[in-house]
Formats: C-alpha cells, sequence, structure tokens
C-alpha cells in the first residue's frame, strides 16, 4: 500500500509540473483541482524523500517542507525583526544557509555596521550564518530569482513563482538542473541516472547522478607504482596509489656510501651510478691518471684535472702569464704534473685573516702550496658584537675563526615575559623559553607541563573515568570528570556528626568542617555577670560589655575591664593609684599599688577648687601650690602657734578666701539687687540674648559670605521642623543633593542650632548629607534666623542722639555762655536708647 500511495503521488507531482510548462492549461489545472495541487505543494519533499532521495538526505527533505510549512501558515520569523513572515510581505532568502528575511529588514542590516565584514574583505554578511556577500539586497524576486514580485496565488508556494526552478544543484558535477518547482531551502539531489566508470577503469555502471564518491570495483588496481617497477597491488581504490613499500640499497654518487631505503626515493636524482651524495671528497681518478677528485661527492662525471697544461694559463700567483716566462727561459709544460713556473714575485693572495678595513695578504713569494701562515695580527668581534679582541692571524685558518664567544650575558625577556635570556653573547631574534611553565593549573592539583608561555594555561587535560558523588551519596556526576570537578551540589541535610545536638539547617557539602551552628541559644558572659539569650551556638566567648569589677589580688582594687575571659591581672602586679588617703592633706597617695607597704613620699598632684565669694570667678590649682602659699602665710601673718589650725581645716579655709572678687562681680551684684528692686524675673531672656548665642561666629561670618545659600538652607531646616512638629509623623528626612565640603560643614552647624541631626553618606565627590529630624526637647527654631540676623546687621543704622546743651536765659551769664561752653560738658539724655 506504501508503495502504491508514493507511486500515486509521484504521478501527480510530475503531472503538475508537466501542466506548468503552459500557461493556460496550468490557470485550468488550478480551477479544477486546488485542494489536491495545495497538498502536493506542501508535502511533496516529504514523499520525493522516500522514493528519489537517498536516507542520508532525508533530513534536508523534512526541513525543505517544514519551511514550506511554515511559510505558508504564517509561522516564520524574521531573524531580524523577530516578526512573522506574511504571505503577502516582500522577503529574501540567503542563498548559502536558505534563511528568510524580510527585504526591508535586510536591507537595514546590510547598511548597518554590524554587518559589514572584516578589514580584508568586502561586502556584508548574513545574519543568520556569517557568509559574506558582495551586492546587497534591493528586489524582491522568488526563490529561484526568474520572477521579480511574484504575485501570491493560495495554490503555490508564499513567494515562489510557481514555475520550474531550474537552479543549479549545489555539490557534485551534476549538470541536470532542479526540476521541481520553484522552492525554498536547497535543492533536492539529482535523481537522474548515469553511466561512471570505477578508478581503474576495468567496470561501467549505472548510478544516479547525485552520488558522492567515486565508483569503485573489486579488481587488483595494476597501476605502476612510483618507482616504475613494480606494480599496485592493493583492490580499485581511489586516489593515488601508495609509494612502494620494498626495501633496496642505494648508493651514492661517488659508489663509496651505501643506504637501505623504499623503492623509488630519489628516483629522479639517478645520474647511472648513484642517488645521493655523502658530502666527501670525491676520490675518483681524473682523466690525467694522476690526480683524484677533490670535490665533494657530485652526480655526473668529474671535471678535468686542475693542474693540466691547457688549463693553467699564469703562474701560481697568477700575475704573470705563462708566456711571458717562456720567453724567459722557463720550460714548457707537457703534462699536469710538470711544476707551475715561478715568477718570483709577493704572492699577495688574500688570506682569511684581517680586519673589516683591511686584508691581509700572503707575503710568500709565488708559490704553488697554500697561503700563509700570517705574521700579522687582527681583531675580530665576538658574535653579538659587543666586544673585540687582538688574536694572531695563525690562529684564523677558517672564517669560523674570525668569530669568538663573549663573556656577556643576554638581559632581555624571553618569549613568555617572565624569565631573561641569560645566554653568553646571544644573537637570537626571539628568544624563545626553554623552562617549563609549571604553574598550578585551574583543578589546583597539577601543574603546567608547557614550555613557559604567555597568557593563561591550558585547562588541565586529566580525566577520571570514576563516579563522582556527594559526601551522602545521594548525588552522583556520572564519568568522564574533568580534573578539579568539585563534587555535585547535594540538596540534602548534611549526615555528618557535629558538636552539639540542635538542628541541622545546612545542606551537604564537600568541605570537610561544616559550618557553624546558628541554633539560639542561652550563654553567660565570660565573666559570670550574666545570662545572654539568642546567641548563637558557635559563639564561645561571649562579653556582656559590663565591668568586670572582681576584686585583685592585691585587695584594694577592682578589675576596670570590660568583661574578658581569662584571669583579670595576667600582665603582673596592680597598677592602678593608691587609694590611701594622705596624712597631709587627705588626698589619696596616687602612687601605683604598693600593698603590705607604707605610701612613698611625694608631691601631691590633685587639683583644688578656688572661686571668690560671689562664687563667679573660679579657679583650679594643684595640692603643692596650695601647700607652699600657706607655709608662707603662716610665716607672715601668724606668729602665735596657739592660733594655728590644723594643717587642713587652715588650708581649705585659706584657699576658699583667696580668690577677691573683681569689678565685674560688682557690677552683677549691682545688677542683681537692681532687678530685685524693680522686681524683674531674671530668668527671662528679654533681648533673645540665647537665640543669637547659638549661632557660631564662624557660621555667622559664613552666612555673611554666601547669603543666599544659607538662607536657603535654613529655610528648608525650618520647614521640615515645622511639618515633623505640625505634622502626624515625628520623624522626617530630607536628602540635600552632593556638595563642596564647606558647604557640608554649614549644613552640619545649622542643624545642631536647630536641634536636627544630620549625617553624611557615600563617598567623594558624590558625598551628600541627610537630615534626620524626630520630635525632642532640643528641636526647635530659634526666635530670630541667621538669615534675618544678618539682614540686621547690614541695615544702615541711626545716627547718634545729638546731646542736648543747657540753654542759660540770664541776661548776665549771656555774655559769658559762648566762653564757657568749651569748658562744659554737653549734657547727654541717656534714655534716648539707640538699637
Amino acid at each position: 500500500k506504501a508503495t502504491t500511495a508514493e507511486s500515486r503521488v509521484e504521478e501527480r507531482w510530475r503531472s503538475r509540473a508537466t501542466d506548468r510548462t503552459g500557461e493556460a492549461h496550468g490557470a485550468s489545472q488550478k480551477q479544477r483541482n486546488p485542494d489536491r495541487c495545495s497538498m502536493i505543494v506542501l508535502y511533496f519533499s516529504v514523499f520525493l524523500g522516500y522514493k528519489f532521495f537517498f536516507l542520508t538526505h532525508s533530513t534536508l527533505c523534512v526541513c525543505v517542507g517544514c519551511l514550506i510549512e511554515q511559510l505558508t501558515e504564517e509561522k516564520y520569523e524574521c531573524m531580524v525583526c523577530c516578526e512573522v513572515i506574511r504571505v503577502m510581505a516582500p522577503v529574501w532568502s540567503c542563498q548559502s544557509c536558505f534563511h528568510v528575511f524580510h527585504l526591508n529588514c535586510i536591507k537595514k542590516w546590510a547598511r548597518s555596521p554590524a554587518s559589514q565584514a572584516d578589514g580584508t574583505t568586502e561586502g556584508w554578511r548574513c545574519p543568520a550564518c556569517q557568509h559574506v556577500a558582495l551586492k546587497a539586497p534591493n528586489a524582491y524576486s522568488c526563490f529561484c530569482g526568474k520572477v521579480t514580485n511574484p504575485e501570491f496565488q493560495r495554490t503555490e508556494i508564499p513567494h515562489s513563482c510557481g514555475d520550474m526552478c531550474g537552479k543549479k544543484r549545489s555539490g557534485g558535477e551534476c549538470n541536470h538542473p532542479c526540476n521541481i518547482l520553484c522552492h525554498p531551502g536547497p535543492c533536492p539531489q539529482c535523481p537522474a541516472f548515469i553511466t561512471k566508470s570505477c578508478i581503474c577503469g576495468r567496470m561501467r555502471k549505472q548510478v544516479r547522478c547525485s552520488q558522492a564518491g567515486p565508483l569503485l570495483c573489486e579488481d587488483v588496481c595494476g597501476a605502476l607504482l612510483n618507482c616504475s617497477e613494480h606494480f599496485c597491488a592493493q583492490v580499485c581504490h581511489s586516489g593515488p596509489c601508495q609509494p612502494c613499500q620494498l626495501r633496496v640499497q642505494q648508493a651514492c654518487f661517488c659508489g663509496v656510501t651505501f643506504r637501505e631505503v623504499a623503492c623509488g626515493t630519489d628516483r629522479e636524482k639517478f645520474d647511472g651510478s648513484g642517488y645521493f651524495t655523502c658530502c666527501k671528497p670525491c676520490g675518483k681518478m681524473l682523466d690525467c691518471q694522476s690526480h683524484r677528485c677533490q670535490q665533494l661527492c657530485h652526480p655526473g662525471q668529474c671535471q678535468s684535472c686542475p693542474l693540466s697544461p691547457k688549463l693553467v694559463r699564469s703562474c701560481s700567483c697568477g700575475q704573470t702569464p705563462l708566456s711571458k716566462l717562456l720567453e724567459l727561459g722557463y720550460p714548457e709544460r707537457k703534462t699536469c704534473t710538470d711544476p707551475i713556473p715561478s715568477c718570483g714575485k709577493t704572492c699577495n693572495k688574500p688570506l682569511p685573516c684581517g680586519d673589516g678595513d683591511s686584508v691581509h695578504l700572503c707575503e710568500k713569494l709565488c708559490h704553488e702550496d697554500s697561503c700563509g701562515p700570517c705574521s700579522l695580527t687582527s681583531s675580530i668581534k665576538c658574535r653579538c658584537g659587543s666586544n673585540s679582541k687582538e688574536v694572531p692571524c695563525a690562529a684564523i685558518q677558517t672564517e669560523q675563526d674570525m668569530v669568538f664567544t663573549c663573556e656577556k650575558r643576554c638581559s632581555k625577556k624571553r618569549s613568555c615575559g617572565r624569565h631573561k635570556c641569560g645566554e653568553l653573547c646571544c644573537v637570537d631574534v626571539e628568544h624563545k623559553c626553554s623552562m617549563i611553565c609549571g604553574y598550578k593549573l585551574n583543578c589546583g592539583l597539577h601543574r603546567c607541563q608547557d614550555l613557559c608561555h604567555r597568557g593563561n594555561c591550558q585547562p588541565c587535560w586529566q580525566t577520571s573515568f570514576d563516579e563522582l558523588a556527594c559526601y551522602c551519596g545521594e548525588t552522583v556526576l556520572f564519568p568522564p570528570i574533568p580534573c578539579g570537578t568539585r563534587p555535585p551540589e547535594c540538596k540534602n541535610l548534611c549526615t555528618r556528626s557535629h558538636d552539639c545536638d540542635h538542628p541541622v539547617f545546612h545542606s551537604c557539602h564537600s568541605e570537610e568542617r561544616c559550618p557553624p551552628c546558628t541554633y539560639l541559644t542561652k550563654k553567660w558572659c565570660m565573666g559570670n555577670h550574666e545570662q545572654r539569650s539568642n546567641i548563637p551556638c558557635h559563639l564561645q566567648d561571649i562579653s556582656c560589655g559590663l565591668v568586670c569589677d572582681k576584686l585583685l589580688p592585691c585587695g584594694s582594687h577592682h578589675c576596670k575591664k570590660i568583661c574578658h575571659r581569662g584571669e583579670c591581672q595576667a600582665e603582673g602586679e596592680c597598677k592602678q593609684p593608691c587609694t590611701h588617703p594622705r596624712a597631709s592633706c587627705g588626698h589619696p597617695c596616687a602612687a601605683p599599688c604598693h600593698p603590705g607597704t607604707p605610701c612613698p613620699p611625694s608631691i601631691c598632684s590633685a587639683k583644688m577648687a578656688l572661686q571668690c565669694d560671689c562664687g563667679r570667678k573660679k579657679e583650679t590649682v594643684p595640692c603643692a601650690d596650695a601647700a607652699s602659699s600657706y607655709q608662707r602665710l603662716k610665716h607672715a601673718t601668724l606668729s602665735d602657734n596657739a592660733l594655728l589650725l590644723k594643717w587642713s581645716n587652715l588650708c581649705i579655709w585659706l584657699f576658699s578666701h583667696r580668690l577677691e572678687c573683681d569689678q565685674e562681680c560688682a557690677t552683677l551684684e549691682r545688677n542683681r539687687r537692681l532687678a530685685e528692686a524693680l522686681q524683674i524675673d531674671q530668668s527671662v531672656d528679654t533681648f533673645n540674648k540665647s537665640a543669637t548665642s547659638k549661632y557660631s561666629d564662624s557660621l555667622k561670618e559664613d552666612a555673611r559670605k554666601d547669603f543666599k545659600f544659607v538662607s536657603e538652607i535654613e529655610e528648608e531646616i525650618k520647614n521640615l521642623v515645622e511639618l515633623a512638629n505640625k505634622g502626624k509623623q515625628p520623624k522626617r528626612s530630607h536628602c540635600f543633593p552632593p556638595m563642596k565640603r564647606e558647604h557640608r560643614r554649614i549644613i552640619h552647624e545649622l542643624a545642631e542650632a536647630y536641634g536636627v541631626e544630620s549625617v553624611s553618606y557615600d563617598s567623594e565627590p558624590k558625598l551628600n548629607t541627610i537630615l534626620f529630624v524626630s520630635i525632642k526637647a532640643s528641636t526647635m527654631c530659634p526666635n530670630t534666623s541667621l538669615a534675618a540676623l544678618i539682614e540686621r546687621e547690614t541695615v544702615s543704622r541711626a545716627p547718634p542722639p545729638i546731646a542736648h546743651i543747657k540753654q542759660h536765659t540770664s541776661k548776665a551769664d549771656n555774655s559769658n555762655a559762648w566762653m564757657n561752653q568749651s569748658k562744659e560738658e554737653p549734657s547727654i539724655d541717656y534714655f534716648d536708647v539707640q538699637d
């Protein structure tokens, strides 16, 4: 039945594709059976997958079918705007990942900086697959690209033209165009059959055009291997044949050295006698049959003898031709063994020694053997070029002898950035570090074994294949488990043994020690003064905050420490001052505690308070000064011993009456008597002096400098206090914005004058001030505000009163009025009081 259904669907689809070649016939077909066509369009890819596609590509068919279904049912969302794509909306489809976007959305994305490719390439990136496209989308076309602005038809796939797709299939060597209707997503694989040959060419077989991979037969390959001597023995395979695996012996070009290699190695270098060079002197006999080849092992024939008469045209030093020497009577050379005539001149051939500016020359006469040795010295430099030294030229035989290694150590950082190079006479450009990193890895158990490097170490590669469980074993992590993985988190209660019997509230954990017990208990303080409640179980030493007050071993003092643990007198002897009264003045001894011994003689430093008769003047003096004053007074005024009082009583009496009242005391006494006579209550602040005394001089000075700011702050504080007094809420607060230090100080002083609490929060430079108002006895508005007080000072005062001069009406005194006017004092009306 399934096969019949598949053939029926295939037949319908084929007829549908054929009918679309004619426009009129297609229109009549849609009118005749629209539901059947719609069903075929939606599910054609799924059913065709069973018939024509391979099993490995069935997922691709299902994806295409799902894409068609989502577009038709308007469930597909644009990745840019996350809105549903309507069937009538213009769209654009990526040809790499086949995602569908709104045309306007993809245009905006292509113009945005986020879509631009990196600096090496031009174009913009697809938001889904990051594929770089050079051309920005600018038109709405169907999926196959044939029709621009396709019209929506209910019987067709949305945004398609309804015609044959015709696009070239991706991948493989298929040349057949896609033969299904215009569709979203990738084209299905080609269902056509073609004839292919196997790799070795011995078999031909019909396979599907979309079949991937080469066709292989079961015969032996038999192709000639790389050695050109043996044939491939493998079964028909893809790719080139493996090199020949036979082992053969090969000789070098000079025939002295042999090696065993795979057959076909260096076959192209074979010159008839050897395959490789051994880098030793050739040693073959030259054509002269008298000398041997001095060149390194080389392919081909050896060169002619360099001493042959045909090649030698001058003397050994090369300065004089042999033709001139023959004219001088030297014999002509016939063979290579005949000596070369000498010209008798200095050789002057350059030697390997010498400095960079000058080259040393051979000082021998023209000769055949090698030059040297030189009798001079040369200045040679070290490898790094920082040092140089003089050496005899006789010690310089090759170019390697012109360079030496100095003792200077390189101080540059290595590639790791942590260690210094430290090499002697270093010439490296990149100082690679050869030390082992050794840092602990993220697991905390192993160390990095890589060479010292920059940046973080790689994660630990150790892996455990054992199960990792929590302490109670209820939660388990299954292998493989990377090294350093902590035990899994368990939600069960801890099952470890605890020191106390209180209920456990913490979960199972991997740490050895459990968290401290927080169960609330009752415990005595360290000094056993009182029993405290609501104390966590893990707290052992509790202080009640009271003074210890235990009797010390001296028997005279009590411990003054706050409730503590251990002994009270752990430092040693008691250091508190002695409280025994002195015999002379009655004040305490005040010396360090000395139990069992009499008080040591010392000067009394106790303070004595003295005052005048009215009690206004008060003064505090040391007891020693009082004693010295008494001695002077006793010798000066008292001579009768019978009238002497006891020392302490007389001293107190003298110094209690020692201070004398001054003029101000007399003024206060007069004012008191006057107020008593006039029945004036001095407790009433008539002139409101207490209000003005609340403001300090510095606050008044700040108000004069910045009157506007002070008046605004004071008005805000005044309103805050009035609201707290009148409203139902006894507590109010106000937060000022961050300001300078001087302004915050003004706010704090004004708040203190009004009895308001002020606190500054946060840190500089965003420190702000908050005022807290609660109804207290000290919280009240002064009778006179600071702003009114400053305004009163700034207002211009009235002129002082004019003195009233007495007018003399008698004629007798009229003549002397002007004479006596300058002598008499003007009579001033003191009752003309000014403010």
